[in-house]
């Protein structure tokens, strides 16, 4: 395993393994010993970074979230796990009430939600502090100022340790940053985007806005992270949920451009070169980037898992890696 560090005061910053592990539908899709399984052999491995939310999974369960963080939990216990490995959770995104959606019913970023959910997600994965606490999607109707001092409050208090913010403008991120940094609060520090290889069309709509999906990785938030090299990126969906190797899992709308095309025929070709499965070509190339990224990886088995794994000591020459760049 490979590590970085993930923040910049030497009090909260953190050493986390560069391939980070999603518990997305731990608990409800993937069943509870499957899913001990896989923390376990992430762990052996030497991963040390992992990923829920307080709303996974409630469009499975139908509830409003939770069941990933009580298992993180559960596991935790049974394991004797402290302090050694991150859990990176989030909050805004959890519907109000079960049956409903973050889009019509989401609970927001005020001020007494960021402390109230914030205390309930330590309860449920068992800690006194969360290593690491995102801003899960936007809240327009919460004046910035308000939400940043909310966090910012939580880590001067030692309830949180580092911030992060994942589905928001580049413009939002960085005005957040510079109120923080005005209030005298720290901010956010790393970055959650989904981000892989082939790259998203950034002007379909997203779930809470049409002017695109602020959720997926473009060409302004890879300057802001090249122009601020601290920021820690963080890329969600990074194989695309089986798009590249599986010819049952379409790839949509968001991915029909010529762009993609002309990227499919490159990666095929270094993929034969290197005798590496696609998947693991493109996990390489994300952590070994000019701009260094952390994939967060799911998976529903061990195997899945390895396969992942296997992705941290796989080399690219500096020929493959820019005939990966240059494909457009």
């Amino acid at each position: 395993m490979q590590y970085r560090t993930i923040g910049t005061d030497p009090r909260t910053n953190r050493e986390v393994s560069v391939l980070s592990l999603g518990a997305m539908l731990m608990g409800t899709l993937t069943d509870e010993a499957t899913s001990f399984a896989v923390l376990d052999r992430y762990v052996k491995a030497g991963g040390t970074f992992i990923d829920t939310a307080n709303n996974y999974a409630y469009w499975i369960d139908d509830s409003q979230g939770g069941t990933s963080e009580e298992l993180i939990g559960r596991w935790r216990r049974s394991r004797g796990i402290t302090d050694e490995v991150v859990i990176a959770t989030k909050l805004g995104a959890r519907p109000l009430a079960p049956g409903t959606g973050y889009v019509e019913n989401g609970e927001g970023l005020s001020a007494g939600t960021i402390r109230e959910q914030s205390e309930r997600s330590r309860q449920r994965l068992g800690v006194e502090k969360l290593d690491l606490l995102y801003a899960h999607v936007e809240d327009a109707g919460v004046p910035l100022a308000e939400t940043v001092g909310a966090f910012g409050a939580l880590v001067n208090e030692g309830a949180v340790g580092l911030l992060g913010v994942s589905n928001h403008w580049t413009w939002r991120v960085e005005r957040a940053r510079n109120l923080a940094a005005a209030a005298g609060v720290p901010g956010y520090e790393v970055l959650q985007y989904s981000h892989s290889y082939f790259r998203r069309r950034a002007d379909l709509p997203g779930a809470l806005t049409t002017d695109g999906d602020p959720g997926a990785v473009a060409g302004d938030l890879l300057g802001y992270v090249r122009e601020n090299p601290s920021l820690a990126l963080v890329a969600y969906s990074p194989l695309l949920g089986g798009g590249y190797v599986r010819a049952d899992k379409p790839l949509g709308p968001a991915f029909d451009h010529a762009g993609t095309r002309a990227r499919r025929a490159v990666l095929t070709e270094v993929a034969a070169e290197t005798g590496a499965a696609a998947n693991q070509v493109v996990l390489a190339w994300l952590i070994g980037g000019e701009i260094p990224v952390v994939p967060l990886v799911g998976a529903s088995s061990v195997a899945q898992l390895d396969e992942s794994l296997a992705a941290v000591d796989l080399t690219l020459t500096a020929d493959q890696r820019a005939r990966l760049d240059d494909a457009h």
